[in-house]
């Protein structure tokens, strides 16, 4: 199985792989996400989406028993390249072959702007499955600039991508079985590579 992604795996690795460098807030988001998996007892972290493994391997360094998730095959052979210590499968967002409840936290960067609308309570009810009670989700994808429009499609690289409300997401994540702890909404910054707002959500499964 192809994806679009396999044909740009090598330029990706390369383009963003200092892309936590300029982000002091991300890496501050992604110190407490961690602190939160720890005292909720350390459990395995997935972090679904995970490219080239770089953010991956960020997890582990902070302490969490970290492991990577991808569709893309070109990706997941990359991230093994590049990081021969961590474990990477293949898998699909709306289908983890992960069990019920094992988990102690799910990273989603930017893995769910290509999730057709339709589709992402499909990914979000998933991750609500694989997720320990007490558990933690972190989450980021680029907001739309009007709150009251749910999602927005926009033009990228590799395949159509969607932004969404903030609100919206929230609401999603709580039909999930994942109440909202904390928000925040990062401006396009003339050093990054960000088109619209980022919004980084973290909630925890009741």
């Amino acid at each position: 199985m192809t994806t679009p992604y396999d044909a740009f795996a090598v330029r990706y690795a390369e383009q963003f792989r200092d892309t936590l460098h300029d982000r002091v807030l991300e890496r501050a988001l992604l110190r407490a996400f961690a602190e939160l998996v720890r005292t909720n007892g350390n459990g395995e972290v997935a972090d679904l989406g995970c490219g080239p493994g770089h953010i991956t391997a960020h997890l582990r360094e902070l302490g969490l028993k970290a492991f990577g998730v991808d569709i893309s095959p070109a990706m997941v052979r990359l991230a093994r390249e590049a990081n021969p210590g961590l474990r990477f499968e293949l898998g699909s967002m709306a289908a983890l072959d992960i069990a019920d409840g094992s988990l102690g936290g799910v990273l989603s960067r930017s893995s769910v702007i290509h999730t057709p609308p339709q589709d992402l309570p499909v990914v979000l009810a998933e991750i609500g499955r694989v997720l320990a009670p007490g558990g933690h989700l972190l989450i980021s994808l680029f907001a739309t600039d009007d709150p009251s429009i749910p999602s927005q499609s926009f033009d990228h690289t590799v395949t159509t991508a969607h932004r969404w409300s903030p609100d919206h997401l929230a609401g999603m994540l709580r039909d999930a079985g994942m109440g909202e702890v904390a928000r925040t909404l990062c401006e396009p910054q003339p050093t990054d590579r960000r088109q619209f707002r980022e919004l980084q959500l973290l909630s925890r499964k009741g």
